[in-house]
C-alpha cells in the first residue's frame, strides 16, 4: 500500500489545479497537462515538478490543464498564439506522436515543436473491473470473438487512438475485424477508470502507470501488461499479452516539449535543466513512484526518436487504414 499511497500523493493535487481561475497571471514557468485530470499526461507533469524540486538551482513548474482533443487544443495553443513563450512546457506521449503521423493534430508535423525531454516509459495494459467474469486476456478476446458488440470497451480518444490500436492489435490475432469492436471515447486515462466504475465500459485499454493509480484498491483488474517482459514492482504478477499468445508490445514515452518559437538560449537552458534532472541520484525513485521505467533523452536526441517513431506509427496507420492526409 505504500507505493499506491506515494502514487496517490502524486495524484491528490489535480482537482485543486482543475479548479484554478483560468484567467489568473500564469506564473513563471508551467507545464501544461494536455488531458482532464487523473491521467498519465497528470504524472508526467507532476513528476517533472517533483524531480526539478529535488534538483538545486532548477526552475520550478507550476502545474495547468489545458485538455480538448486529446492534445490538439494544447498543440495548436501552443504551436500558433502562444508559440515563443519561454517558460511553458507541455506533456506528451507515444500517443501525442502517434496523433501526429496520422495527421489528427491537421497538417502539423514533429517539426512544428521543439522536444524538450523524456523522462521514462509507460507500457499499455489491459484492465477489468475486479468483479469481471474474465480472469485473463483470452478471456476478454473470447468474449470478443462470440460477440464483437457485448463487451464496452473505454478508451483515451476514439478510431486510430493509441487505445484502440493496442486494442485492434489483441484482436485482429484473434481473427476479429477491429473495426466491430464497441467503444467509449474518453478524453485520458482517468476519464477511462471513472466510467469502468460507474459501469458505463466494461473494459479499458489504457496504460500501466494508470493502473497504478487504480489497481490497489482492489477495484481494477489488470489482465495482461504490453511489455516485452513482466514488469517490476506493483505490477510484477501480471501477465505480458505475449505469455498469454498475443504478440503485442505496446511502449509509451511520456516527456515535454516546448513551442516552436522558443529562442536557442531558453530551450537549452531548459535541455539541461531536465538532463540534470535524471541524473540526479533521486530520480529514479520519483520516477518509479510515478509508474514509469527507465528512458530518457533530451534535445535532438529526442527528436530524432520522436522522427523514427512517426515513421513506425505512420506505417501502422497505413496497415489500418487510418491516415487523415
Amino acid at each position: 500500500m505504500a507505493g499506491v499511497k506515494r502514487l496517490l500523493s502524486f495524484l491528490l493535487p489535480a482537482l485543486a489545479l482543475f479548479c484554478l481561475d483560468g484567467r489568473a497571471a500564469p506564473r513563471a514557468a508551467e507545464c501544461l497537462i494536455p488531458s482532464k485530470p487523473g491521467g498519465a499526461m497528470y504524472l508526467t507533469c507532476r513528476l517533472a515538478q517533483a524531480a526539478l524540486a529535488d534538483s538545486p538551482g532548477a526552475p520550478q513548474l507550476a502545474l495547468r490543464y489545458l485538455p480538448g482533443g486529446v492534445g490538439a487544443v494544447a498543440w495548436h495553443t501552443l504551436a500558433s498564439r502562444r508559440r515563443a513563450e519561454p517558460d511553458t512546457l507541455v506533456a506528451f506521449s507515444g500517443g501525442s506522436i502517434l496523433n501526429l503521423a496520422q495527421g489528427k493534430f491537421g497538417k502539423a508535423s514533429a517539426a512544428d515543436v521543439r522536444w524538450v525531454a523524456a523522462f521514462g516509459t509507460d507500457y499499455g495494459m489491459i484492465a477489468v473491473p475486479a468483479n469481471s467474469p474474465y480472469g485473463s486476456l483470452r478471456d476478454l478476446v473470447e468474449a470478443l470473438r462470440r460477440d464483437p458488440k457485448r463487451v464496452v470497451i473505454g478508451m483515451s480518444g476514439t478510431i486510430g487512438s493509441q487505445d484502440w490500436i493496442k486494442m485492434a492489435l489483441l484482436v485482429r490475432q484473434a481473427g476479429i475485424d477491429p473495426r466491430q469492436m464497441r467503444f467509449v471515447a474518453l478524453e485520458g486515462g482517468g476519464e477511462q477508470f471513472v466510467a469502468m466504475q460507474a459501469g458505463h465500459v466494461q473494459a479499458v485499454s489504457g496504460d500501466t502507470s494508470e493502473a497504478l493509480l487504480y489497481a490497489g484498491a482492489a477495484n481494477v483488474k489488470v489482465l495482461a501488461v504490453l511489455s516485452e517482459r513482466r514488469l517490476p514492482g506493483k505490477l510484477a504478477g501480471i501477465p505480458t499479452a505475449r505469455e498469454q499468445g498475443y504478440d503485442v508490445v505496446w511502449p509509451v514515452i511520456r516527456g515535454v516539449w516546448m513551442g516552436p518559437g522558443v529562442a536557442d538560449a531558453d530551450y537549452l537552458r531548459w535541455v539541461a535543466a531536465f538532463a540534470r534532472m535524471e541524473s540526479s541520484p533521486g530520480f529514479a525513485r520519483l520516477r518509479e513512484e510515478a509508474g514509469l521505467y527507465p528512458f530518457s533523452l533530451t534535445g535532438d536526441a529526442l527528436r530524432l526518436h520522436v522522427e523514427r517513431s512517426i515513421e513506425t506509427y505512420d506505417r501502422q496507420a497505413r496497415d489500418f487504414n487510418l491516415r487523415r492526409r
